[in-house]
């Protein structure tokens, strides 16, 4: 009995957590708790594998010190990925912040440890203080970037529901008026699910969505329009061209929506690394929709996932100080004692 007892103790969290999933994945799939109840399962199911492991004599040992080594070798692995990827997005790309995001978080997981190391052994309370500041925050957004990550790879599985009002596809910047490799890909897959939505007996409307930037000759819904004019039947395209913004792409196409007498749900179509942050968007908008995404050059991936995770954050700024505030403050505290004992 004590033997059955344990195991159910062992299964508990992992029981509870896969129930938890299934049931808020089945009621809203463009909830980024999701990602966060993925991410708390994978390490209750790995806790129970080094549980169970860890109680063979000859393999525990061994797996306490792969855990042990695991963790720097593979935030060092992961740091030399991302200053590679980032010394490649600079001979590619032009070196904006945004792209330049996994050269400077690739050198910041480097610098990071050593610099903490280096306050820790100068034993300074004002020091010591802030190390344990910089762990709680880097800490705290490593999980929240493994939940995001989680909620990508789970929500970029979906299939959309069929009988669409519309398929939306959202624009992204021109090159002399015309669609870019990675336009095209988003007009190309956008295509290819509404030939998907028609074939199964309902034909939606087609709306490419994208005002007309500051250097650009037209809007990007315009030139979107004139490349897919001869692949649809007349009738079925309803160019948007004022949006400036993810957030304006569906709220106005929702209204090309309602003036043309289409009904909800739709298909926003965009690239893979912006499929999370604009589903997420159409929840908290209220827009009935599934988000699709288009391929995207490997190289460009890492810094769009940063970009996305950054802004997918902001969303929720106060929630993210309330989580932090107790360590934080808690680390103040200590700070302070030891300073008032040196």
């Amino acid at each position: 009995m004590s033997v059955v007892l344990e195991i159910i103790g062992v299964l508990f969290v992992p029981a509870v957590l896969g129930i938890w999933l299934a049931v808020s994945w089945h009621n809203e799939k463009r909830r980024l708790r999701n990602g966060v109840l993925i991410a708390l399962l994978i390490w209750s199911v790995l806790g129970v594998l080094g549980n169970l492991l860890g109680r063979i004599p000859a393999v525990g040992d061994w797996v306490g010190l792969a855990v042990f080594l695991a963790i720097p070798f593979s935030v060092l692995a992961l740091a030399a990925l991302l200053i590679a990827n980032g010394v490649t997005m600079m001979r590619r790309e032009s070196r904006s912040l945004g792209n330049l995001l996994s050269l400077i978080v690739g050198i910041t997981l480097i610098a990071l440890p050593i610099a903490a190391l280096l306050m820790f052994g100068s034993l300074q309370p004002l020091l010591l203080g802030l190390t344990g500041v910089a762990f709680f925050v880097s800490s705290y957004l490593g999980m929240a970037f493994i939940a995001f990550l989680c909620f990508t790879i789970a929500y970029s599985r979906i299939t959309p529901r069929t009988g669409a009002g519309a398929v939306v596809i959202h624009g992204s910047g021109l090159r002399n008026g015309e669609l870019t490799p990675l336009l095209r890909a988003r007009v190309d897959r956008g295509v290819a699910e509404w030939e998907r939505q028609k074939d199964s007996g309902t034909i939606p409307l087609l709306i490419p969505s994208g005002g007309q930037g500051p250097d650009e000759p037209r809007s990007e819904a315009a030139a979107m329009a004139e490349y897919l004019k001869p692949l649809v039947p007349d009738g079925v395209l309803a160019p948007e061209g004022e949006s400036r913004t993810t957030e304006q792409n569906i709220t106005l196409s929702r209204d090309v929506m309602v003036a043309r007498g289409a009904d909800e749900p739709m298909v926003l179509v965009t690239n893979n690394y912006h499929v999370p942050r604009a589903a997420l968007l159409t929840k908290r908008l209220g827009v009935d929709a599934d988000v699709i995404g288009a391929p995207t050059a490997r190289y460009y991936l890492p810094s769009a996932y940063l970009r996305e995770f950054i802004a997918v954050m902001s969303y929720h700024l106060r929630l993210h100080a309330i989580l932090l505030a107790p360590f934080l403050l808690g680390t103040g505290f200590l700070t302070w004692v030891i300073a008032s004992n040196y």
